[in-house]
């Protein structure tokens, strides 16, 4: 007879029980990062499925579609407000140069460039 654990009830747990049990016991024992002052956030795990190189290319399509919301806002901001601090940092990211991001092709690793 295998030597293991005895059952904590009348039987064994099965693969799915015991698979449940410990996704619970994970998610209860993760601690939470300090990220700044008084700021915390849980670790963030790999997205499924998705590489670097698309996860490059998404972050980058990410950027250029905020760059452009942004430049909608300058636009859209009233004469008054033309010197303050929020149009000098509107007009720092309008002027930021995303297409020399956007041509790097980064390295797809193992032999595979």
């Amino acid at each position: 007879m295998p030597k293991g654990r005895k059952p904590q009830g009348d039987r064994a747990l099965t693969n799915a029980e015991r698979q449940a049990r410990h996704r619970a016991r994970q998610k209860t024992q993760q601690p939470p990062v300090t990220v700044g002052p008084g700021k915390t956030t849980r670790p963030r795990t790999k997205p499924a499925n998705r590489s670097r190189p698309q996860r490059w290319q998404q972050a980058i399509g990410e950027l250029i579609a905020l760059q452009a919301d942004y430049r909608g806002w300058l636009a859209a901001l009233p004469d008054s407000l033309q010197d303050s601090p929020t149009a000098q940092a509107l007009q720092t990211i309008v002027e930021i140069d995303l297409d020399e991001l956007a041509a790097v092709e980064p390295p797809r690793g193992y032999g595979r460039d």
